[in-house]
């Protein structure tokens, strides 16, 4: 071969090269959209065939809600081949269990009996917790990609590959108040359903998984520390100490005390009830404002966030004073209002939101939006203030938006109606919304009535 030729045979040889990768990778993607196009369009979500029979908005929207819950109930596989029953945060855009909507989703399960979910679910995250003490942040089938175009297409994701485990976030993070979350919801599942064995059998996982979480109390005040887009508003670039993350925590704490002995562990107990009191110092010192009136988010944000201000109270965190104070606020603020209950009083600064969330017009996501599980705490902490009228209130105006819309959705936006771009679209039904409506009614209806709250029917 001369030296003119050699080229020749070179550029040919790259060229059905390339000519090779680009018809493999155009068959890849036909093939692709082909299998996509031919999956179940989205199924509509029926009305509950029964809901004629109830005349106030309250019971039908209870009724969607408990129906919206249930809807995200499937058995999936493991890989070890073993099915378990399961809860989806959604059926368009998460069709996968997450850490932290179980959490908060399985205190409506409790509320309807639907044990065998509840236990199987929360057995998934105990069976894929690592030695550290680290849950997965969600157990999951399919890719984000694949999980999008599906959504976007209005296709029923596939859920015939066994579900893994994912321990680290889309922004590359890690969850501190899913692993917090799920103590409590496996203490809450063991107390209210009398599965006492239960609490016992993974006692040892709950104290792992705390021990983890102290891993990161950086200074000697106890408090977590997190990265930014941690939380479960992960669109916003808080980070260090926050409050939603630190009470959620507490209450971790709090619940592994008081419910030692139930689970047989109560020499455990004198250690948690003094991490517990010990945080709750440290809480009310980093973040009460006396003058405003709240908790602050964090060291930089000063704004009113109802997620933590909102638990603080439902979990009994707060003083009667500080209690009354936040929800005036929240009024004043009218951050219930067209929907409850939006996100934060004042919005974060651009800089410190995500820029996917900008370029998809999804900014407010975290900010001025509502979202309905949000409005279940607020519900819950104003029936524990006894503060029944406006409880009632609020619960009336949640229960108008699911009859409307008749089901539950993700978010809605500043107009009262669930948020909806070109690029993204609310999930419907959002199981950890739906959870939390059917809880909030039932601890309102449980206080409207007089009955007294015990550890088993904790908040």
């Amino acid at each position: 071969m001369t030296a003119k030729t050699q080229p020749s045979w070179l550029r040919f040889s790259l060229i059905a090269t390339l000519t090779g990768s680009l018809g493999f990778i155009l068959w890849k993607t036909l093939r692709y959209g082909y299998r996509l196009a031919r999956r179940p369009a989205l199924a509509s979500h029926p009305l509950p065939a029964d809901i004629a029979k109830h005349q106030t908005v309250e019971a039908k929207a209870l009724l969607i809600a408990s129906a919206n819950l249930r809807a995200g109930i499937e058995k999936r596989r493991l890989p070890d081949a073993q099915e378990k029953l399961v809860l989806c945060a959604g059926l368009r855009n998460f069709r996968e269990p997450w850490a932290r909507d179980l959490g908060f989703a399985s205190f409506g399960l409790v509320e309807l009996n639907e044990f065998q979910a509840t236990r199987e679910s929360l057995e998934v995250f105990l069976i894929n917790q690592r030695p550290s003490g680290q849950f997965p942040v969600k157990v999951h089938s399919t890719t984000v990609l694949d999980r999008y175009l599906h959504s976007l297409l209005k296709r029923e994701q596939p859920v015939d590959a066994p579900l893994r485990p994912k321990y680290i976030t889309a922004h590359n993070t890690i969850s501190l108040d899913g692993n917090a979350l799920l103590v409590i919801a496996v203490l809450n599942y063991a107390a209210r359903s009398g599965d006492a064995e239960f609490g016992r059998r993974h006692w040892p996982a709950l104290k792992r998984a705390i021990a983890w979480l102290e891993t990161h109390a950086l200074e000697a005040d106890g408090l977590l520390h997190q990265a930014p887009f941690t939380d479960w508003a992960d669109s916003i670039a808080r980070q260090g100490r926050v409050l939603y993350t630190n009470v959620v925590y507490w209450k971790a704490l709090a619940e592994l005390a008081l419910l030692a002995p139930l689970c047989g562990e109560s020499a455990d107990q004198g250690y948690f009830t003094a991490k517990a009191r010990q945080l709750k110092q440290a809480l009310n010192d980093h973040f009460w404002r006396e003058k405003l009136g709240y908790f602050v988010t964090n060291h930089i944000f000063d704004n009113l966030s109802s997620s933590g201000n909102l638990l603080a109270i439902a979990w009994g965190l707060t003083t009667p004073v500080q209690a009354h104070a936040i929800l005036d606020n929240m009024s004043r603020f009218k951050m219930a209002e067209p929907v409850p209950t939006q996100v934060v009083h004042r919005a974060y600064p651009n800089k410190f939101i995500a820029l996917e969330n900008r370029l998809g017009g999804l900014a407010h996501y975290h900010t001025s939006a509502a979202w309905l599980w949000l409005g279940a705490w607020h519900v819950i902490a104003l029936a524990r203030m006894e503060r029944l009228a406006e409880a009632e209130a609020l619960l009336y105006r949640i229960s108008k938006v699911i009859v409307r819309d008749g089901a539950v959705h993700e978010v809605y936006a500043a107009d009262g109606h669930y948020l909806s771009t070109f690029w993204y679209t609310s999930e419907v039904p959002l199981t950890w919304s739906a959870g939390m409506v059917v809880h909030a009614y039932q601890v309102y209806q449980r206080h409207l009535q007089g009955i007294p709250v015990s550890p088993k029917q904790a908040l």
